[in-house]
């Protein structure tokens, strides 16, 4: 295929090429509509919903572009300072079993 690309390459531009066939496309539509017959009004309506459409997933994808960005730094930097605990009541000073003083 001419326009696949190896799984190395940036994921923004794969993004940059969705937004780019949707703009391409909120353009398109309305001329065909017009080769069809359908009212200015309609096509011009039809473009303004493609347009606003485009723009509300080109703002939800940058904005899961940045958040899967912080999650990969997250994962590469190493915490330092920082001890790993086994578990939510996991503290200093030993384990605490209860009483030591026999129930009877």
């Amino acid at each position: 295929m001419t326009g696949h690309r190896p799984p190395s390459e940036d994921s923004r531009d794969s993004s940059t090429d969705v937004v780019r066939w949707a703009v391409f496309s909120c353009a398109l539509v309305p001329v065909v509509l017009l080769w069809y017959g359908t009212s200015l009004a309609g096509a011009a309506g039809t473009a303004l919903g493609l347009a606003a459409v485009t723009a509300v997933c080109r703002i939800l994808l940058r904005q899961s572009e940045r958040g899967a960005a912080r999650l990969h730094a997250e994962e590469e930097v190493p915490q330092r300072g920082r001890r790993h605990r086994s578990g939510a009541g996991a503290h200093r000073g030993g384990r605490h079993t209860g009483g030591s003083t026999p129930v009877g």
